[in-house]
């Protein structure tokens, strides 16, 4: 079976070389994004492995049906870069790695936290010019504070785990609340006015849909505690990066940490030093003494990537060998992305 991987960097060449004899696959790697105008690169392969900055929409399936590819197999959880409807139009099915390591992704929000809050960013680069003042550097003691966690799947509630070893209130909200979770970990789900007036930190983990889309915006920020330190290592369009701004500015949000950006795929895994940025609302962000941005690297540990590896080679497996596939998505309402 030929699989030919779109988006590819040297580390995912790597974890997929170290596994590639144990599956048998023939793999062609190629670095460019899969999108309408690139799809002859997967002509005479099976299978096609995507990533996130790869685009997968109508006309994009409807090539690759053309092309007879059967299967699209996504290397990550979300899935709103994938036209379901089209892949289901076209007999394609559709397969992800729901799970790779909630692990890394929840550390990497509470790194976010911490540098954000402790100023370690700012002392970094303060330190090496040989600059050891505290001006502008006090930060709050986690102990006692109160988190808001939109969304309770696997790495929420590895992040929960966390932030309660800290010692904090845990509130949380869930389109589909699960008491005895919240029970057992002691936690609270309420509604999201409430989380947003009470929490010290929000860390949003729900999935995109089109209730959640700009979720966090002018009104959900006008609800917020002023000085609120807000994390998103989701997706970037669960929040209005110009709304983000603007509250910046009003010093309604003291913080911002985003592993993610609604913008990203022009930027993101790439690297663009050399050129001008071109994105006015991206270099903006960056402009804020406090707001850190990341490459959507949350999930960039050498745990995850292995499990990403195996995961996908065993979804492609099990759809040449006609078994069940377990991590199919369909087009159904409630799946339009995961988290």
């Amino acid at each position: 079976m030929k699989i030919t991987l779109f988006g590819t960097q040297p580390y995912d060449k790597e974890s997929f070389e170290r596994i590639r004899d144990a599956y048998g696959f023939d793999i062609c790697y190629h670095r460019s994004h899969l999108n309408a105008n690139n799809v002859a690169l997967a002509k005479g392969s099976d299978a096609v492995c995507i990533f996130v900055n790869d685009t997968a929409d109508a006309e994009t399936i409807r090539q690759l049906a053309d092309l007879d590819v059967k299967l699209i197999a996504l290397r990550c959880a979300g899935f709103n870069n994938v036209d379901l409807k089209a892949a289901a139009r076209y007999g394609i099915p559709v397969v992800r790695v729901p799970a790779y390591s909630p692990h890394a992704v929840a550390e990497h929000a509470v790194a976010l936290m911490l540098s954000l809050n402790r100023k370690v960013h700012r002392a970094y680069w303060r330190t090496r010019d040989g600059n050891f003042s505290l001006h502008g550097l006090l930060g709050f003691d986690m102990y006692g504070k109160t988190a808001g966690i939109v969304g309770t799947g696997k790495i929420a509630r590895e992040l929960i785990r966390i932030l309660k070893g800290f010692g904090m209130e845990v509130l949380a909200n869930d389109l589909y609340p699960d008491q005895e979770y919240a029970a057992e970990a002691g936690i609270a789900y309420v509604s999201l006015d409430e989380l947003y007036s009470r929490s010290d930190i929000i860390s949003l983990h729900c999935p995109l849909t089109d209730q959640t889309r700009y979720m966090i915006g002018d009104v959900a920020i006008s609800h917020m505690k002023p000085g609120v330190i807000l994390i998103n290592t989701g997706r970037g369009q669960l929040i209005h990066t110009e709304a983000l701004i603007d509250g910046l500015k009003e010093k309604k949000i003291g913080a911002a940490g985003l592993d993610v950006y609604e913008e990203e795929a022009a930027y993101f895994y790439e690297d663009t030093s050399d050129r001008i940025m071109d994105d006015d609302v991206l270099a903006r962000l960056l402009s804020f003494n406090n707001v850190i941005v990341t490459s959507h690297q949350g999930f960039f540990t050498r745990e995850a990537l292995d499990n990403i590896a195996h995961t996908t080679m065993q979804n492609i497996s099990d759809f040449a060998d006609h078994r069940k596939l377990v991590n199919e998505v369909r087009a159904e309402p409630e799946n339009a992305v995961a988290e």
